[in-house]
């Protein structure tokens, strides 16, 4: 069983993502993915490159993901040219990690993604479960976790679907507004009843 975690900037992806790591579920990370397919020497790199110039580079020839981000935010252009880039060689290696884990009998398969709808991810999971926030707390999250001002943080919101288009494709739903222990308890109950 695959399920398919997402939600909006901010939501508590990787909070659920964990919780169910730590109950025994294994967990594959499209961010940590996009971090791979974009390591100095990777052809994905050097098509960022060619696409956007040297200034996303890090002295190291690393990729400067804030420059990035920064670009991404300004320009939605820019936002569908590194999408066109890098998600289908995301979705390369999820299908590749996914079919290992699978191959070694992992139970349950969580496949945290951002973008899940957007990209089309949702067909190749089983199930989906959409994580909320308020978006009062959204936005206070984004602006304490990467010190950012008010206007920013609702630029980054703008940039996403709206929570409710996810929630109503999801299978289930997380609500994380609330306190932790309350969201751990959600991702249990939601644990067992996947598990049995």
């Amino acid at each position: 069983m695959i399920l398919g975690v997402t939600g909006g900037i901010a939501s508590g992806k990787s909070t659920v993502a964990t919780r169910f790591a730590e109950l025994g579920a294994a967990v594959v990370s499209a961010d940590q993915l996009a971090r791979e397919v974009v390591r100095p020497g990777t052809e994905t790199l050097a098509a960022l490159v060619k696409a956007f110039g040297e200034a996303i580079l890090t002295e190291d020839g690393t990729l400067d993901r804030k420059e990035m981000a920064a670009v991404i935010f300004r320009d939605g252009e820019a936002r569908h040219t590194l999408e066109a880039i890098v998600h289908p060689e995301i979705a390369v290696l999820a299908l590749k990690r996914m079919a290992m884990l699978q191959e070694g009998g992992a139970s349950l398969i969580i496949y945290e993604a951002p973008l899940l709808f957007e990209t089309g991810a949702d067909q190749r999971v089983d199930q989906t479960l959409m994580v909320l926030v308020e978006p009062d707390v959204q936005i206070q999250r984004i602006m304490l976790r990467d010190r950012l001002n008010l206007e920013s943080a609702k630029a980054r919101i703008a940039a996403q679907w709206p929570q409710m288009d996810k929630v109503v494709r999801a299978d289930y739903v997380i609500d994380n507004s609330g306190p932790l222990p309350q969201t751990r308890h959600a991702v249990d109950c939601l644990f067992k009843y996947l598990v049995g």
